[in-house]
């Protein structure tokens, strides 16, 4: 079962900025092939860092203002917060091992 919860423009300050936990978000959406390619390696990561990462997605057709606050110009891309600021930044579909890195260095 994925731990991956879906968050919107509006609950974005509160699951994401104000969270205890590292967050790593996924802004998305359903049109983009990449971003279903990665959508089992993002439901793997929520998995395997249980505890440690609070995994979360954002369709950017519902949520525009979010994105663009953030400078989201292409999809997949995935930002990790901690301490609601910005950490890291991928872009596009990555191998697993350049998410792992990447949040390790914040976890």
């Amino acid at each position: 079962m994925s731990a991956v919860q879906e968050i919107t423009d509006a609950n974005f300050e509160t699951e994401v900025i104000n969270s205890d936990l590292p967050v790593l978000i996924d802004f998305w959406a359903p049109w983009c092939a990449p971003c279903r390619a990665i959508g089992p390696v993002v439901d793997e990561l929520s998995r395997e860092f249980t505890g440690k990462l609070k995994v979360v997605k954002m369709n950017v057709d519902d949520n525009p203002l979010t994105p663009s606050r953030f400078g989201v110009r292409s999809i997949p891309n995935l930002l990790i917060f901690k301490n609601g600021q910005v950490k890291d930044q991928i872009v596009g579909a990555v191998a697993k091992q350049m998410f792992v890195q990447a949040i390790n260095k914040v976890v």
